[in-house]
């Protein structure tokens, strides 16, 4: 495997509040991971924990306030027009609603068309039909069934299946995937993971898959990250991490997943900071306000990263 994407130092701060009272939300703190080719990456954990902000950044939909994203060994806002185009196609996006990917008033296919005439990867609208034909069929689709329908016509699955078959019309090199399947129904989200392990050992795409359920991350993921309020607390192979979880955060995550089975009934005690932004702003370890073994030092420093075995700790508990 070689390295496809790098991203070093990542921080991304906004301004809230009004002219007088502004405080400054750091969403993304000092991130940094690579994403190999080919393997899943995921970045995992609660909701406004900065991994759709960092995803954002990658998309370029969103500038940094500083660090870098490197494609292929390349600053991404630094290519020049032609590179930049090339890496658009290479990098292509799935986003958690279906039904927001496509406008209800217009065919499915005409985006697919678009796509591939805008681009210029056909130059006429067989050689258009025989491309999406192939990549329909990546995700189980025919064209029959396709061709000449709204949005209102498919499934939330169906829907979902479409959006990555448009992802794939670019033949991209990695699919940054932002909770592919939150919206889809729970039978499913197994068909479109399990699409995204076959578009990886079949076609050697990488996908940086973002979610919150440690389920599917679990199922699919080759490396995952867990952020907390924008930092990365955990990181390294996704079964060493989900089966052996060492920061404290990781492990009420991991205890929060539901097992079916009345004898192991949930009796962690969550305890909640004041405010969201109360743990944004705290000095220190962002989850010792949290955390059930917080030291004093933790409440003022903020911790570095250890090294246990193949796992990355940013804990003071493994210094």
């Amino acid at each position: 495997m070689r390295e496809l994407l790098e991203v070093k130092g990542l921080t991304k701060i906004y301004s809230l509040g009004s002219i007088f009272s502004r405080i400054k939300i750091t969403a993304v703190e000092d991130v940094n991971f690579e994403v190999m080719q080919p393997e899943i990456f995921t970045l995992a954990g609660e909701s406004g924990c900065g991994k759709t902000t960092t995803a954002k950044i990658i998309l370029g939909f969103e500038e940094q306030t500083s660090g870098m994203v490197f494609y292929r060994g390349k600053p991404i806002n630094e290519l020049r027009k032609k590179d930049k185009i090339q890496m658009l196609r290479e990098i292509q996006a799935v986003f958690q609603n279906p039904f927001s990917t496509f406008n209800p008033l217009r065919t499915v296919d005409s985006y697919f068309y678009e796509t591939l005439l805008n681009l210029k990867i056909v130059s006429s609208k067989k050689e258009a039909e025989k491309k999406i034909e192939e990549k329909l069929a990546a995700v189980g689709i025919s064209f029959e069934e396709f061709t000449q329908r709204y949005p209102n016509e498919f499934s939330g699955g169906q829907l979902q299946r479409l959006s990555i078959a448009r992802a794939l019309l670019t033949d991209p090199s990695l699919i940054v995937a932002d909770e592919p399947v939150s919206m889809v129904d729970a039978s499913l989200r197994m068909s479109i993971v399990n699409l995204f392990k076959d578009l990886k050992e079949k076609y050697s795409v990488s996908v940086i898959y973002i979610t919150h359920d440690l389920t599917t991350a679990y199922y699919v993921s080759d490396r995952i990250a867990i952020m907390f309020r924008g930092n990365i607390v955990e990181m390294g192979p996704a079964e060493e991490v989900l089966s052996n979880p060492k920061h404290p955060y990781t492990q009420l995550l991991r205890e929060s997943v539901p097992e079916p089975d009345p004898e192991k009934r949930w009796g962690t005690k969550v305890v909640l900071a004041d405010t969201e932004h109360e743990e944004y702003l705290r000095i220190g370890c962002k989850f010792a306000g949290r955390c059930p073994s917080a030291m004093e030092k933790c409440k003022k420093n903020n911790p570095p990263y250890f090294k246990v075995n193949d796992v990355l700790v940013k804990c003071f508990l493994y210094k």
